[in-house]
């Protein structure tokens, strides 16, 4: 039975087994029943989606499954991924259900499932979901059909939207003034499109939003988190003091500084680290990162006396180890940033506050508050194998692995790892100069081809 439930939920293309509308019913259905058995009584489940063309159709899949079995379901409408674990912990609801593909094109879209704590549904669960989902099939067959069903009309979408944005801007912004700072938002047709320019407005930024006009299938199309151009472009011809991308569901956040610099997830990381740092407010000296942030980072850190923890690539692994730490600070290098003090879950909004009111309180700029921290070269290379066999067991591989690693020393690092979603192993390597590290992932990229293709 292959597994439905990766890392971040369950993604797929629109219309396709298993984001097909009859698959997300049987979502919906179980989710319910295996809520009601925890809960005992009728479940509550909060709902809200990105602006994808088939998020519609998909939430209302989803609301006529979990109604048949008794659930009471309240939509948001359109809110970011973080909006709706914060209004599931704060209803209080059972559960809280996002569809999103967060960065994917708009033919892609997803389902992630939140626990009332605001994090995401606990693994037992899921295999329980996709457990019932296979029953259904073996019962009743494949269904190629995308059946209609009623659109959700909720009219509390306008309130539960205020609520999470009266959260941000009190809560998170509590004596923050961004009177006098002009900033570029680059919204990615998504998610934040409506939410984020009302909130950086409200408290007192003069706000200048772009691919804020969603269509249902322009979100993330050559703009936000992963194409920063635009924004680069806009911070200089508006001489704005800083700009923010988003990407298409709002829970991560990469920024431009007033110089056009990019600045990614490591290098806010820095910038909170060093902030919280000063006040006491960094638990244990420690900043959780992933194996994929810049080896820079590391050594920027340990010179301040702060140590730097990796864990796996994703934002779960991530709030796994701060849970499990204590520590209070982490994210990822895509710009995934997450403070579990104020929330589980990463959002792009909260960080963007976070980085703003350091600037304030410090007095400098974004390019300021970055420096000190220098980003070692770095390459990425995938290659597609036929299997992937343990590296450690293909013994070129590994002896060429030794050497390069004998020769990095301390003043690099390789990776190597296969994709878990995709046929390809993936090199990546850091060290002080950029043709000798290409030179290195070259030669490996070469071993693998001949070994597992």
């Amino acid at each position: 039975m292959k597994k439905l439930f990766g890392t971040d939920g369950m993604r797929g293309e629109a219309g396709v087994f298993p984001l097909d509308a009859e698959t997300i019913r049987v979502v919906g259905s179980s989710l319910a029943i295996h809520l009601n058995e925890k809960v005992g009584r009728a479940p509550i489940i909060l709902l809200g989606r990105d602006t994808r063309e088939s998020g519609e159709w998909l939430e209302s899949a989803l609301v006529a499954g979990a109604r048949s079995a008794g659930a009471e379901c309240l939509s948001a409408g359109v809110i970011t991924t973080p909006g709706v674990a914060y209004l599931a912990r704060t209803l209080p609801a059972d559960a809280g259900i996002v569809i999103s593909a967060s960065h994917n094109p708009y033919l892609d879209n997803g389902i992630k499932i939140f626990s009332p704590s605001g994090q995401k549904l606990d693994a037992l669960t899921e295999r329980l979901i996709e457990n019932d989902i296979y029953a259904e099939r073996e019962t009743k067959g494949a269904d190629p059909r995308n059946r209609n069903y009623d659109m959700v009309q909720d009219p509390t979408s306008d309130s539960l939207q205020n609520r999470y944005l009266d959260f941000l801007a009190n809560e998170i912004g509590q004596g923050l003034s961004l009177s006098g700072l002009k900033v570029v938002l680059d919204c990615a047709n998504g998610a934040a499109s409506a939410l984020a320019p009302r909130l950086f407005e409200r408290l007192g930024a003069f706000v200048i939003p772009i691919n804020n006009n969603p269509d249902g299938r322009n979100i993330n199309q050559d703009c936000g988190s992963l194409h920063i151009q635009p924004l680069t472009k806009t911070v200089a011809a508006e001489q704005a003091d800083l700009g923010v991308a988003f990407d298409g569901d709002a829970d991560r956040s990469l920024f431009v500084d007033h110089k056009g610099n990019y600045v990614d997830g490591d290098a806010t990381l820095w910038v909170l680290a060093n902030y919280l740092q000063t006040r006491g407010k960094l638990a244990r000296s420690t900043v959780i990162a992933t194996v994929m942030s810049n080896l820079g980072l590391e050594v920027a850190l340990r010179q301040r006396e702060i140590d730097l923890v990796r864990t796996d690539v994703g934002d779960k692994n991530v709030l796994d180890r701060l849970m499990s730490s204590g520590a209070s600070l982490g994210g990822e290098q895509s710009g995934h940033i997450i403070i579990p003090s104020v929330s589980l879950a990463g959002d792009g909004m909260i960080t963007s506050l976070f980085l703003m009111r350091a600037m304030a309180e410090e007095g400098k700029t974004l390019h300021e508050l970055t420096q000190g921290l220098e980003h070692y070269p770095q390459v990425l290379v995938n290659v597609r194998v036929k299997e992937k066999i343990a590296f450690s067991e293909v013994p070129a591989i590994r002896q060429l692995v030794d050497e390069i690693e004998n020769q990095l020393g301390s003043k690099g690092r390789l990776l190597l790892r296969y994709s878990g979603t995709e046929p390809l192993a993936r090199i990546m390597l850091e060290g002080q100069s950029q043709p000798e590290i290409e030179s290195y992932a070259n030669k490996i990229a070469g071993v693998i081809r001949s070994e597992l293709t």
